[in-house]
């Protein structure tokens, strides 16, 4: 999604177009090594230096909630965002904690095989893989 499809995303929704949330969401939207919010910050604050955690987190909640994004929360605490919200599996680094997309076409047709078993489209899905990366090896 570009700058333009975000700007009418928003105003067909009925929402209001700032440029605090337009940059967290051409941000967040651009991105493939699923951000914190801190990390959204720290990259913003100089462009947008009134820009506040708490207007990251109001953005970030809201993208969830329109489906463009989703949130990945993990047992230490921490809390990372992905935009991409096709099928995917997670490949987390145990030790460094970088995620990866991995995406193969064996992995959607086991996800239909398992829609077609359950008897209903679920909501939503999430795999992750546990590993130690090339660069913690």
């Amino acid at each position: 999604m570009d700058t333009n499809d975000v700007i009418n995303f928003f105003r067909e929704k009925g929402l209001k177009v700032t440029s605090q949330r337009l940059a967290i969401c051409t941000f967040i939207l651009s991105r493939k090594d699923h951000p914190t919010a801190e990390q959204i910050y720290q990259e913003l604050r100089n462009e947008y230096p009134t820009i506040s955690l708490g207007t990251i987190y109001k953005t970030l909640h809201l993208l969830q909630e329109l489906g463009l994004i989703q949130e990945l929360g993990f047992n230490e605490g921490s809390v990372r965002y992905d935009p991409d919200m096709e099928l995917h599996i997670n490949m987390v680094c145990s030790k460094c904690g970088k995620i990866s997309d991995y995406k193969a076409e064996n992995v959607e047709k086991l996800w239909s095989a398992i829609i077609s078993d359950l008897g209903f489209k679920p909501k939503g899905q999430r795999i992750d893989i546990y590993f130690e990366c090339n660069d913690c090896k």
